[in-house]
């Protein structure tokens, strides 16, 4: 038996076996019979496609293919729908996208332009401003925009800006500082990244012993969650572990 038609046999076999189980009509299972190529290119045009469309999974799948062949075709959008229109949302929008594809000096720029009149200490603006100002190299920079936006509204709760205000006192070599704001955060934050960063910081600073401490609890805490947050967390569990063994 050939490899071709080996193939089409399988095929065959899978789009019978979905059909089945999806409850399509079972004249499905006779065209894929004798049909070989042809019948699956029918069938999966005809009953698969058009479900996957409303399937969020296959289009959070398909929209990462999209994402690796076309990485700016986000940013591109939204520099469109800005010189469209010029509104604050716009702005935001775009400076998000200059972030996530790593221009931070484009991104800070428009959270600049967009830190005016009535908007001038909006909290998620400035959060934005400072993210790119750590990332583009400029921790104390980021650390004056974040005690700003903490002085402009002392009613404002963010943990990944709280985080990051952590991660620029460290940035400056303010190590008892840095200690204060890594114990204050690491109780609440909704993750594993602010204590192995915190790990990280004493490790550095020759506190093996509560470094390890903190490694070990994040696994712990790991080991007992849902399988879905030992996905998001891999990153910082594969440093915990592996700074364990060190």
């Amino acid at each position: 038996m050939g490899p071709i038609l080996l193939f089409s046999i399988l095929l065959q076999i899978g789009c019978g076996v979905h059909a089945v189980r999806t409850g399509r009509p079972l004249y499905w299972v006779f065209i894929l019979l004798i049909g070989s190529y042809i019948g699956v290119l029918v069938y999966l045009l005809a009953e698969v496609l058009p479900g996957l469309r409303n399937n969020r999974g296959a289009n959070r799948a398909l929209g990462r293919v999209r994402d690796r062949i076309d990485p700016t075709r986000h940013t591109r959008a939204a520099s469109r729908d800005l010189e469209i229109a010029d509104t604050l949302e716009n702005r935001r929008r775009l400076a998000e996208r200059k972030f996530a594809s790593g221009d931070y000096a484009g991104a800070e720029a428009l959270y600049r332009d967009a830190l005016r009149g009535l908007y001038a200490t909006d909290p998620t603006l400035m959060l934005g401003l400072a993210q790119a100002q750590f990332h583009r190299g400029e921790p104390s920079a980021a650390r004056e925009t974040l005690d700003a936006l903490i002085a402009a509204n002392p009613d404002f709760r963010s943990h990944d800006g709280h985080l990051l205000y952590a991660r620029a006192v460290e940035a400056g070599h303010d190590f008892d500082a840095a200690v204060e704001e890594y114990e204050a955060l690491i109780h609440d934050y909704p993750g594993e990244e602010a204590r192995v960063r915190y790990a990280g910081l004493l490790q550095r600073h020759g506190q093996a012993d509560k470094a390890r401490a903190l490694y070990a609890d994040t696994l712990r805490r790991v080991d007992l969650a849902p399988a879905y947050y030992r996905r998001e967390q891999r990153e910082w569990v594969d440093i915990a572990k592996r700074e364990s063994r060190a």
